[in-house]
């Protein structure tokens, strides 16, 4: 089966041997092709809305692997029940509720493996979730495919280890700022949002995305600059503040990294 870069790259993160659950499966695409490659023993395709249930059980038919993939509908980790898989995939929703799906299924993740999650905004808010419920995040993948940049991320549960773990992930860094003439702090809330991963092994596609955010931030600064309010006042100075910070890991990768 042919999938999209994106789907091929999620693939490509599963180990051998897994069973997995596909959360928000729509036609069942990644399960299909995980089982059909030898990747993945057992799979569950998990959808919530009737479309695209009736989608993924059809694909799922057509490939003739009823037998290996269990088409469920349900909401979130809901369509699995606990030790019934090793790695979870949940792709093309936003952060937030991808976050509300985890954090309604606690009970389901306690012999889950690995998480694999390509959310298409809000990595930020992610980031933080599985920080703050004991998930190291173990790696971040960014590309772009017809004309949308999506970010992959990966977590694994955190252990008791002192080589690595939310907090060394998470640490202000001081970085030489781009005029060669001291240093600028690369804040935890900066690391949350841009991608400590990303950031340590730096592409043009992530240049590329920041590039396009700070056009937006631009718009919005603008906008508020018509408001003569004092609470629009304190938003634009905040987010001067955003612009500046974003500016200068940007110029920073750019001399250094990039």
């Amino acid at each position: 089966m042919k999938l999209s870069r994106r789907l091929e790259m999620i693939m490509e993160l599963i180990p051998e041997h897994s069973r997995l659950a596909d959360i928000g499966s729509d036609h069942a695409l990644l399960p299909v092709a995980a089982v059909q490659s030898g990747r993945v023993v057992q799979a569950v395709a998990g959808e919530v809305n009737q479309g695209p249930f009736k989608a993924a059980a059809k694909q799922v038919a057509e490939a003739g692997l009823q037998g290996q993939i269990a088409v469920r509908r349900g909401d979130g980790l809901a369509v699995i029940e606990a030790g019934e898989v090793d790695v979870i995939t949940i792709a093309g929703m936003g952060g937030s509720l991808i976050a509300s799906i985890l954090d309604n299924g606690l009970d389901k993740l306690r012999d889950v493996q690995l998480l694999i999650m390509q959310p298409n905004v809000g990595e930020d808010i992610l980031r933080r979730w599985l920080m703050e419920h004991g998930w190291l995040l173990t790696s971040e993948k960014i590309l772009e495919e017809d004309g949308k940049i999506y970010e992959i991320l990966t977590a694994v549960p955190e252990l008791e280890d002192e080589r690595i773990s939310s907090r060394m992930l998470y640490e202000e860094q001081e970085w030489p700022v781009s005029n060669g003439k001291g240093t600028f702090t690369v804040t935890s809330e900066l690391l949350l949002r841009m991608g400590p991963w990303l950031l340590k092994e730096p592409t043009s596609v992530l240049r590329d995305k920041w590039n396009s955010e700070l056009d937006k931030l631009h718009g919005i600064l603008e906008s508020l600059s018509a408001s003569k309010q004092e609470s629009a006042e304190v938003k634009s100075r905040q987010l001067k503040r955003e612009i500046d910070q974003i500016k200068e890991v940007l110029t920073c990768l750019q001399k250094d990294r990039l």
